[in-house]
C-alpha cells in the first residue's frame, strides 16, 4: 500500500469512529430521557389514589423503562464500535509514515540508478571526446608534416571582404591587418592575398590557386547564410551563399584551409560544420560592432606573426577588444574540435585541445619556415536573401 492510500483508509476510520460517537451520544441522551420519565410515571403511581390510574402510571412507567434499557444497549453496542474503529484508526496511523519511508527510498534508489546511468554515459561521451580530440591532434600533426615536408613555405592567409551596400569598413580592416602583419616579428613568413569585394568566385579561384592556410572573411552573416558581393560596382545587395556550400567549397579542395576565421555576425553556429573538414574555426557568437571586429582581427594576425600561438592570439585578441574600451569582448568563440557540440565561448584556462599549446614559430625557427596553426572562430552583421551555392 501506498502513503496516500494508508492515509485515506485512516481517515475513512477516523470517520467512521466519529459518527459511532455520535451514536453512543444519541442513545446515551435518549436512555437518560426515557428513565427519567420514567422515574416520574412512578412517582404519580405512588401518589394517585384510584387503582385504575396507579395501573395506568405503572405500565407507563415500565414503557420508559424498556425503552431506556433499550437504548442502553443501543449505545453499548455503539460504543463497541468505537472501541473497534479506534484500535484500527490506530493500527492504521503508522502506515502511512511507514508508506512514505518506503517510497522514499524506493524513489532514492531509483534517483541513484538513473544517476549511474548519467555518469556511465557522460564517462562514455567523454571517452568518445579525448578519442576525438587525440585523432585530431594527430592528423594536425600529421598534416603539418606534411605540410612542411616537401618545403617550408609562408603562412598563406586569404582575406575576403564583402560589403556591398557599404555599410562596413572592411577596407579599413584588411588595412589595419596588413599594418599589423607589416610590424610584426616575423612578417616576412605571412602572405597574405587582400580582396576587399570578394565575391562567391574569387573566394573558389582563391582557395585553388592560393592554396590558403587561412581563409578570414570579413562581412556580413547569420547562423546559416554569409553575403558576398556580385562583382557590380555600385552599392547592391550581396549574393547570399548558405553556409553549407561554403562548408563544401572548403572541403572540396585538395589543400584544405587550417583555420577558417569569420569575422561576422553570429557565424559561431557555421563553425560547427567547419570543424568537420578543417582543424580549427573561428566564428561571431552574436552580432558584433565594426570596430570591435577591426580591432580583433587586426591583433589576431599581428599575434600569429609575432609568433603566438592561435589559441593566445584569439585571447589577446579578445583582450585588445576589452582593453580598447570596447563591449564585444566575448563574441569570438571557436567550437570543441569534432564533438558535435555547439560552439562554446572560449576562457582563459581552457584546455580543449594540447594543439592549443604548440606555437609557431619554434624558438629558432629556421629560415623561410611557416607559422603554425591552432585553434578559434570570428564575425559581423546579416543578409536575408534565398541563399545560392558559390559559382
Amino acid at each position: 500500500m501506498n502513503a496516500s492510500y494508508c492515509r485515506s483508509q485512516l481517515d475513512r476510520k477516523n470517520k467512521a469512529r466519529a459518527d459511532a460517537e455520535k451514536k453512543v451520544g444519541e442513545f446515551r441522551r435518549k436512555e437518560a430521557d426515557k428513565r427519567a420519565k420514567a422515574t416520574k410515571e412512578k412517582a404519580a403511581a405512588a401518589k394517585a389514589s384510584s387503582q385504575s390510574t396507579v395501573s395506568i402510571k405503572q405500565r407507563a412507567a415500565q414503557r420508559y423503562e424498556n425503552e431506556a434499557n433499550k437504548a442502553g444497549q443501543d449505545a453499548s453496542t455503539w460504543s463497541a464500535k468505537v472501541g473497534k474503529l479506534s484500535k484500527e484508526a490506530s493500527d492504521l496511523a503508522a502506515k502511512p509514515a511507514k508508506a512514505e519511508q518506503t517510497e522514499r527510498a524506493a524513489a532514492e534508489k531509483a534517483r541513484q540508478r538513473e544517476q549511474q546511468k548519467a555518469e556511465r554515459r557522460a564517462a562514455t561521451a567523454q571517452q568518445k571526446i579525448e578519442s576525438r580530440l587525440s585523432a585530431t591532434e594527430g592528423q594536425v600533426r600529421t598534416v603539418m608534416r606534411e605540410l612542411r615536408a616537401p618545403k617550408p613555405e609562408k603562412l598563406r592567409v586569404l582575406l575576403l571582404a564583402a560589403a556591398s551596400a557599404g555599410d562596413l569598413r572592411v577596407g579599413q580592416e584588411q588595412q589595419r591587418i596588413r599594418a599589423a602583419v607589416q610590424n610584426a616579428t616575423h612578417r616576412n613568413l605571412v602572405e597574405l592575398d587582400l580582396h576587399p569585394a570578394a565575391t562567391a568566385k574569387v573566394f573558389l579561384d582563391a582557395l585553388t590557386r592560393f592554396r590558403p592556410h587561412v581563409v578570414h572573411f570579413s562581412g556580413h552573416s547569420t547562423q546559416d547564410l554569409i553575403a558576398f558581393e556580385t562583382g557590380e560596382d555600385g552599392f547592391h545587395e550581396g549574393a547570399i551563399v548558405s553556409a553549407g556550400a561554403f562548408a563544401r567549397a572548403i572541403a572540396a579542395v585538395d589543400d584544405k584551409p587550417l583555420l577558417v576565421l569569420l569575422n561576422s555576425c553570429r557565424s559561431a553556429a557555421q563553425t560547427v560544420k567547419l570543424v568537420d573538414t578543417v582543424p580549427f574555426a573561428i566564428g561571431m557568437a552574436d552580432s558584433i560592432g565594426d570596430i570591435d571586429a577591426i580591432t580583433y582581427a587586426a591583433r589576431f594576425y599581428a599575434s600569429v606573426a609575432d609568433s603566438q600561438s592561435v589559441q593566445a592570439a584569439h585571447l589577446l585578441s579578445r583582450t585588445a577588444i576589452e582593453m580598447n574600451g570596447l563591449l564585444d569582448r566575448d563574441l569570438p568563440t571557436y567550437p570543441d574540435l569534432h564533438s558535435g557540440r555547439r560552439p562554446q565561448r572560449y576562457e582563459a584556462g581552457d584546455t580543449t585541445s594540447a594543439v592549443a599549446r604548440h606555437h609557431w614559430p619554434p624558438a629558432h625557427p629556421p629560415p623561410g619556415s611557416a607559422p603554425a596553426l591552432d585553434q578559434p572562430h570570428h564575425h559581423r552583421t546579416q543578409p536575408t536573401r534565398t541563399p545560392a551555392d558559390p559559382g
